[in-house]
């Protein structure tokens, strides 16, 4: 299967994370998705006060948190399973000199406090959650 999508290959060894060199082609792939990151920010941000405190749940590569972080004065914490994905949006807030806590750990079990963040946005992973309620 030469033409197989390597997400689609990893996904069928029951795995609910990409890590590896899998989250960093995942990473250059939706690299060319900036400009939509870019206007998801901005959408989020007119939901957002001064000093907000927002979720980011599965970021990837911190993509949109690090667009976000740009925006205004907001407490942003990227919550991503995959360590490698961590890395990887630790250096892209670093490369884009943007403040943003990422951590790595599971959404169904989120080691965060509750009723800590003022907005949770969550674009491309929901579907990926064995128990996404």
């Amino acid at each position: 299967m030469m033409n197989e999508n390597p997400v689609t290959r990893y996904r069928s060894r029951k795995s609910l994370t990409i890590d590896g060199s899998m989250a960093h082609w995942y990473a250059r792939t939706t690299r060319k998705n900036m400009e939509q990151y870019k206007s998801w920010a901005q959408k989020v941000s007119g939901y957002l006060r001064p000093g907000a405190h927002v979720l980011e749940i599965a970021p990837g590569p911190g993509y949109l948190a690090t667009h976000l972080a740009r925006l205004g004065d907001y407490h942003i914490v990227g919550l991503d399973l995959s360590r490698t994905m961590v890395e990887i949006a630790r250096e892209t807030a670093a490369a884009a000199g943007a403040q943003v806590d990422f951590r790595q750990g599971d959404a169904g079990r989120m080691p965060l406090q509750d009723d800590n963040f003022d907005f949770v946005v969550c674009t491309a992973a929901f579907k990926n959650f064995p128990d996404p309620v």
